[in-house]
Protein backbone atom coordinates (compact mmCIF):
# COMPACT_ATOMS: atom_id res chain seq x y z
CA UNK A 1 0.00 0.00 0.00
CA UNK A 2 1.52 3.35 -1.06
CA UNK A 3 2.14 6.02 1.52
CA UNK A 4 0.32 9.37 1.13
CA UNK A 5 2.43 12.20 -0.22
CA UNK A 6 3.52 14.66 2.45
CA UNK A 7 1.74 17.98 2.51
CA UNK A 8 3.82 21.12 1.81
CA UNK A 9 3.78 21.98 5.50
CA UNK A 10 5.41 18.60 6.32
CA UNK A 11 8.32 19.14 3.94
CA UNK A 12 11.56 20.60 5.27
CA UNK A 13 12.06 24.25 4.40
CA UNK A 14 14.23 24.80 1.35
CA UNK A 15 17.58 26.34 2.22
CA UNK A 16 17.81 29.94 1.03
CA UNK A 17 21.00 31.12 -0.62
CA UNK A 18 22.08 34.25 1.25
CA UNK A 19 25.45 34.65 -0.47
CA UNK A 20 26.26 38.00 -2.05
CA UNK A 21 28.36 39.06 -5.02
CA UNK A 22 29.49 42.67 -5.08
CA UNK A 23 31.63 42.81 -8.17
CA UNK A 24 34.76 40.86 -7.25
CA UNK A 25 33.77 40.73 -3.58
CA UNK A 26 31.98 37.59 -2.35
CA UNK A 27 30.30 37.61 1.05
CA UNK A 28 28.51 34.78 2.92
CA UNK A 29 25.43 36.89 3.61
CA UNK A 30 24.20 40.47 3.11
CA UNK A 31 24.17 41.68 6.74
CA UNK A 32 27.14 43.93 7.44
CA UNK A 33 27.86 46.47 10.18
CA UNK A 34 28.74 50.03 9.22
CA UNK A 35 31.92 51.94 9.85
CA UNK A 36 31.93 54.14 12.93
CA UNK A 37 29.16 52.21 14.67
CA UNK A 38 30.91 48.96 15.57
CA UNK A 39 34.27 50.19 16.79
CA UNK A 40 36.94 47.68 15.81
CA UNK A 41 34.76 44.73 16.79
CA UNK A 42 36.21 44.14 20.25
CA UNK A 43 33.50 46.22 21.90
CA UNK A 44 30.76 43.98 20.49
CA UNK A 45 32.14 40.54 21.31
CA UNK A 46 29.83 40.08 24.29
CA UNK A 47 26.76 40.87 22.18
CA UNK A 48 27.29 39.60 18.65
CA UNK A 49 28.65 36.34 17.26
CA UNK A 50 30.99 38.14 14.88
CA UNK A 51 31.67 35.17 12.63
CA UNK A 52 28.02 35.11 11.56
CA UNK A 53 28.16 38.57 10.01
CA UNK A 54 28.42 39.06 6.27
CA UNK A 55 31.11 41.61 6.91
CA UNK A 56 32.55 44.10 9.39
CA UNK A 57 33.49 47.63 8.34
CA UNK A 58 35.57 48.95 11.25
CA UNK A 59 36.04 52.59 12.14
CA UNK A 60 37.54 54.67 9.32
CA UNK A 61 41.32 55.01 9.38
CA UNK A 62 43.45 57.85 8.05
CA UNK A 63 47.18 58.02 7.21
CA UNK A 64 48.07 59.73 10.50
CA UNK A 65 46.30 59.83 13.89
CA UNK A 66 43.39 62.27 14.24
CA UNK A 67 41.96 63.63 17.48
CA UNK A 68 38.57 64.32 15.96
CA UNK A 69 36.22 67.20 16.67
CA UNK A 70 35.62 69.00 19.95
CA UNK A 71 32.62 67.92 22.11
CA UNK A 72 29.75 67.60 21.95
CA UNK A 73 30.23 64.97 19.28
CA UNK A 74 26.82 63.29 19.39
CA UNK A 75 23.29 64.57 19.92
CA UNK A 76 20.23 62.34 19.97
CA UNK A 77 17.33 63.55 17.83
CA UNK A 78 13.67 62.62 17.70
CA UNK A 79 14.28 60.02 14.99
CA UNK A 80 17.97 59.34 15.00
CA UNK A 81 21.39 60.61 15.93
CA UNK A 82 23.57 63.55 14.98
CA UNK A 83 27.27 62.79 15.12
CA UNK A 84 30.34 64.89 14.54
CA UNK A 85 33.15 62.57 15.57
CA UNK A 86 35.58 63.91 12.99
CA UNK A 87 37.28 60.61 12.05
CA UNK A 88 38.97 60.24 15.44
CA UNK A 89 41.44 57.34 15.00
CA UNK A 90 45.02 56.28 15.72
CA UNK A 91 46.16 56.13 12.09
CA UNK A 92 46.91 53.28 9.73
CA UNK A 93 50.06 51.98 11.44
CA UNK A 94 48.32 51.61 14.81
CA UNK A 95 45.35 49.95 13.10
CA UNK A 96 47.57 47.34 11.50
CA UNK A 97 49.44 46.73 14.74
CA UNK A 98 46.61 46.83 17.31
CA UNK A 99 43.26 46.24 15.62
CA UNK A 100 43.67 44.13 12.51
CA UNK A 101 45.03 41.01 14.30
CA UNK A 102 41.80 40.76 16.29
CA UNK A 103 39.60 41.47 13.27
CA UNK A 104 41.49 38.95 11.17
CA UNK A 105 40.67 36.22 13.71
CA UNK A 106 37.03 37.16 14.36
CA UNK A 107 35.68 34.99 11.54
CA UNK A 108 33.87 37.69 9.54
CA UNK A 109 35.10 39.30 6.31
CA UNK A 110 36.86 42.60 7.09
CA UNK A 111 36.30 45.59 4.80
CA UNK A 112 38.64 48.42 5.81
CA UNK A 113 37.25 51.95 5.61
CA UNK A 114 39.85 54.53 4.59
CA UNK A 115 39.79 58.32 4.29
CA UNK A 116 42.27 60.90 3.10
CA UNK A 117 42.33 64.65 2.74
CA UNK A 118 42.96 64.32 -0.99
CA UNK A 119 43.44 61.78 -3.75
CA UNK A 120 47.12 61.31 -2.94
CA UNK A 121 46.35 60.22 0.62
CA UNK A 122 43.67 57.77 -0.53
CA UNK A 123 46.11 56.19 -2.95
CA UNK A 124 48.88 56.05 -0.35
CA UNK A 125 46.56 54.34 2.14
CA UNK A 126 45.40 51.80 -0.42
CA UNK A 127 49.00 51.08 -1.35
CA UNK A 128 49.92 50.65 2.32
CA UNK A 129 47.13 48.07 2.77
CA UNK A 130 47.83 46.14 -0.44
CA UNK A 131 48.77 42.56 0.28
CA UNK A 132 48.00 42.79 4.03
CA UNK A 133 46.39 39.48 5.10
CA UNK A 134 42.89 39.59 6.54
CA UNK A 135 41.43 42.40 4.42
CA UNK A 136 38.84 41.45 1.80
CA UNK A 137 38.03 44.92 0.42
CA UNK A 138 38.46 48.66 0.89
CA UNK A 139 35.61 51.10 1.45
CA UNK A 140 36.54 54.63 0.40
CA UNK A 141 34.95 57.14 2.76
CA UNK A 142 34.69 60.06 0.36
CA UNK A 143 31.55 61.31 2.10
CA UNK A 144 32.26 62.21 5.74
CA UNK A 145 30.42 65.49 6.49
CA UNK A 146 32.27 66.11 9.74
CA UNK A 147 35.78 66.99 8.59
CA UNK A 148 37.25 69.73 6.43
CA UNK A 149 37.10 68.68 2.76
CA UNK A 150 35.44 65.41 3.85
CA UNK A 151 32.89 65.35 1.05
CA UNK A 152 34.80 67.19 -1.69
CA UNK A 153 35.77 64.04 -3.55
CA UNK A 154 32.24 62.69 -3.29
CA UNK A 155 30.35 65.71 -4.59
CA UNK A 156 32.05 66.04 -7.96
CA UNK A 157 31.67 63.17 -10.43
CA UNK A 158 35.08 63.61 -12.06
CA UNK A 159 36.90 63.89 -8.73
CA UNK A 160 35.07 60.79 -7.54
CA UNK A 161 36.06 58.88 -10.67
CA UNK A 162 39.66 60.02 -10.37
CA UNK A 163 40.20 59.02 -6.74
CA UNK A 164 38.69 55.58 -7.29
CA UNK A 165 40.74 55.03 -10.43
CA UNK A 166 43.84 56.04 -8.49
CA UNK A 167 43.11 53.54 -5.74
CA UNK A 168 42.33 50.79 -8.25
CA UNK A 169 45.72 51.43 -9.79
CA UNK A 170 47.58 50.37 -6.62
CA UNK A 171 45.44 47.59 -5.15
CA UNK A 172 44.04 44.23 -6.15
CA UNK A 173 41.39 44.46 -3.44
CA UNK A 174 37.74 45.12 -4.34
CA UNK A 175 36.91 48.81 -3.93
CA UNK A 176 33.64 50.15 -2.50
CA UNK A 177 32.75 53.84 -2.79
CA UNK A 178 30.73 55.27 0.10
CA UNK A 179 28.78 58.22 -1.27
CA UNK A 180 27.14 61.23 0.30
CA UNK A 181 23.47 62.16 -0.15
CA UNK A 182 24.42 65.84 0.14
CA UNK A 183 24.49 66.30 -3.63
CA UNK A 184 22.14 67.47 -6.34
CA UNK A 185 22.33 64.29 -8.44
CA UNK A 186 23.40 61.07 -6.69
CA UNK A 187 23.29 59.16 -10.00
CA UNK A 188 25.94 61.38 -11.56
CA UNK A 189 28.33 60.78 -8.66
CA UNK A 190 27.56 57.06 -8.70
CA UNK A 191 28.33 56.93 -12.42
CA UNK A 192 31.67 58.60 -11.73
CA UNK A 193 32.44 55.91 -9.15
CA UNK A 194 31.47 53.16 -11.57
CA UNK A 195 33.57 54.69 -14.34
CA UNK A 196 36.53 54.85 -11.95
CA UNK A 197 36.36 51.10 -11.40
CA UNK A 198 34.45 50.73 -8.13
CA UNK A 199 33.20 47.19 -7.51
CA UNK A 200 30.19 48.45 -5.55
CA UNK A 201 28.65 51.52 -3.96
CA UNK A 202 27.73 52.09 -0.33
CA UNK A 203 24.60 54.26 -0.26
CA UNK A 204 24.50 56.39 1.79
CA UNK A 205 26.55 58.26 4.36
CA UNK A 206 24.82 60.68 6.70
CA UNK A 207 22.91 63.85 5.83
CA UNK A 208 24.16 67.12 7.24
CA UNK A 209 22.12 68.50 10.12
CA UNK A 210 22.38 70.46 13.34
CA UNK A 211 20.82 70.88 16.76
CA UNK A 212 20.38 74.11 18.74
CA UNK A 213 19.97 75.02 22.40
CA UNK A 214 17.70 78.02 21.90
CA UNK A 215 17.87 79.15 25.53
CA UNK A 216 21.64 79.50 25.36
CA UNK A 217 21.48 80.42 21.69
CA UNK A 218 24.26 77.95 20.98
CA UNK A 219 24.65 74.92 18.68
CA UNK A 220 24.79 71.65 20.60
CA UNK A 221 27.54 70.09 18.50
CA UNK A 222 31.04 71.45 18.97
CA UNK A 223 31.46 71.37 15.19
CA UNK A 224 28.04 73.09 14.75
CA UNK A 225 26.88 70.64 12.07
CA UNK A 226 27.04 66.87 12.00
CA UNK A 227 25.77 63.83 10.19
CA UNK A 228 22.18 62.68 10.76
CA UNK A 229 21.72 58.92 10.91
CA UNK A 230 19.03 56.56 12.16
CA UNK A 231 15.38 56.08 11.10
CA UNK A 232 15.03 59.66 9.84
CA UNK A 233 17.60 58.87 7.15
CA UNK A 234 15.93 55.74 5.74
CA UNK A 235 13.57 57.37 3.21
CA UNK A 236 16.47 59.35 1.76
CA UNK A 237 18.70 56.28 1.60
CA UNK A 238 15.97 54.24 -0.09
CA UNK A 239 15.47 56.99 -2.64
CA UNK A 240 19.18 57.07 -3.45
CA UNK A 241 19.38 53.29 -3.79
CA UNK A 242 16.35 53.25 -6.07
CA UNK A 243 17.56 56.11 -8.28
CA UNK A 244 20.99 54.60 -8.77
CA UNK A 245 19.60 51.12 -9.39
CA UNK A 246 17.30 52.47 -12.11
CA UNK A 247 20.22 53.96 -14.06
CA UNK A 248 23.29 51.83 -13.27
CA UNK A 249 24.13 48.14 -12.93
CA UNK A 250 26.87 48.45 -10.30
CA UNK A 251 26.04 46.52 -7.06
CA UNK A 252 24.80 48.57 -4.12
CA UNK A 253 25.12 48.23 -0.35
CA UNK A 254 22.22 50.04 1.29
CA UNK A 255 22.72 51.84 4.59
CA UNK A 256 20.65 54.37 6.50
CA UNK A 257 18.13 53.88 9.28
CA UNK A 258 17.89 50.08 9.12
CA UNK A 259 16.34 48.79 12.34
CA UNK A 260 14.29 45.71 11.38
CA UNK A 261 14.00 42.87 8.89
CA UNK A 262 11.32 44.88 7.09
CA UNK A 263 13.78 47.74 6.63
CA UNK A 264 16.29 45.32 5.11
CA UNK A 265 13.75 43.86 2.72
CA UNK A 266 12.77 47.33 1.56
CA UNK A 267 16.39 48.02 0.61
CA UNK A 268 16.76 44.69 -1.19
CA UNK A 269 13.61 45.17 -3.23
CA UNK A 270 14.65 48.76 -4.02
CA UNK A 271 17.94 47.53 -5.45
CA UNK A 272 20.53 46.89 -2.73
CA UNK A 273 22.40 43.57 -2.83
CA UNK A 274 23.56 43.94 0.79
CA UNK A 275 22.98 46.25 3.73
CA UNK A 276 24.97 47.81 6.54
CA UNK A 277 23.51 48.38 10.00
CA UNK A 278 24.75 51.51 11.72
CA UNK A 279 23.05 53.57 14.42
CA UNK A 280 20.97 50.61 15.61
CA UNK A 281 24.18 49.00 16.92
CA UNK A 282 24.29 51.63 19.68
CA UNK A 283 20.73 51.08 20.85
CA UNK A 284 20.19 47.37 20.15
CA UNK A 285 23.48 45.60 19.43
CA UNK A 286 21.84 42.20 18.85
CA UNK A 287 19.92 43.48 15.83
CA UNK A 288 22.36 42.32 13.15
CA UNK A 289 22.11 38.64 14.04
CA UNK A 290 18.38 38.90 14.78
CA UNK A 291 17.82 40.22 11.27
CA UNK A 292 20.03 37.50 9.84
CA UNK A 293 17.90 34.89 11.61
CA UNK A 294 14.72 36.42 10.19
CA UNK A 295 15.99 36.80 6.63
CA UNK A 296 15.28 33.30 5.23
CA UNK A 297 11.62 33.47 6.28
CA UNK A 298 11.22 36.95 4.83
CA UNK A 299 12.66 35.79 1.49
CA UNK A 300 10.39 32.75 1.69
CA UNK A 301 7.36 35.01 1.86
CA UNK A 302 8.27 36.19 -1.63
CA UNK A 303 8.89 32.65 -2.86
CA UNK A 304 12.58 33.40 -3.31
CA UNK A 305 15.22 30.66 -3.23
CA UNK A 306 18.03 33.20 -2.98
CA UNK A 307 18.59 36.78 -2.00
CA UNK A 308 19.48 37.61 -5.59
CA UNK A 309 15.91 36.67 -6.62
CA UNK A 310 14.47 39.76 -4.89
CA UNK A 311 17.16 42.40 -5.43
CA UNK A 312 15.83 45.26 -7.53
CA UNK A 313 12.38 43.74 -8.03
CA UNK A 314 10.44 46.86 -7.05
CA UNK A 315 7.30 47.14 -9.19
CA UNK A 316 6.71 50.74 -10.16
CA UNK A 317 3.23 52.12 -10.80
CA UNK A 318 2.14 52.50 -14.40
CA UNK A 319 1.97 56.14 -15.29
CA UNK A 320 -1.39 57.11 -16.71
CA UNK A 321 -1.52 60.05 -19.14
CA UNK A 322 -3.34 63.10 -17.88
CA UNK A 323 -6.70 63.55 -19.63
CA UNK A 324 -8.29 66.96 -19.80
CA UNK A 325 -11.63 66.99 -18.02
CA UNK A 326 -14.73 67.71 -20.08
CA UNK A 327 -16.60 68.88 -17.00
CA UNK A 328 -17.53 72.58 -17.04
CA UNK A 329 -15.62 74.75 -14.59
CA UNK A 330 -17.16 77.38 -12.38
CA UNK A 331 -16.14 80.97 -12.86
CA UNK A 332 -14.20 82.02 -9.79
CA UNK A 333 -15.73 85.45 -10.08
Amino acid sequence: MSQPSPSPSDLPARPVDLSVSLGRLRLPNPILVASGTFGYGREMVGFVDLKRLGGIVPKTITPLPRQGNVPWRTVETAAGLLNSIGLDNDGVDAFLRKQLPFLRDCGAPVIVSIAGANQVEFVQLADRLEGVPGIVALELNISCPNVSHGVDLGTDAEMCRSVIAGVRGVTHLPVLAKLTPNVTDIVAIARGAEDGGADALTLINTCQGMAVDWRRRRPLLGNVVGGLSGPALKPIALRCVHQVRQKLSIPIIGVGGIMTIDDCMEFFVAGASAVQLGTVNFAAPLTSTEILDALPAALGELGAASLADVVGTLVLPTRQPCVASSEPTLDAH
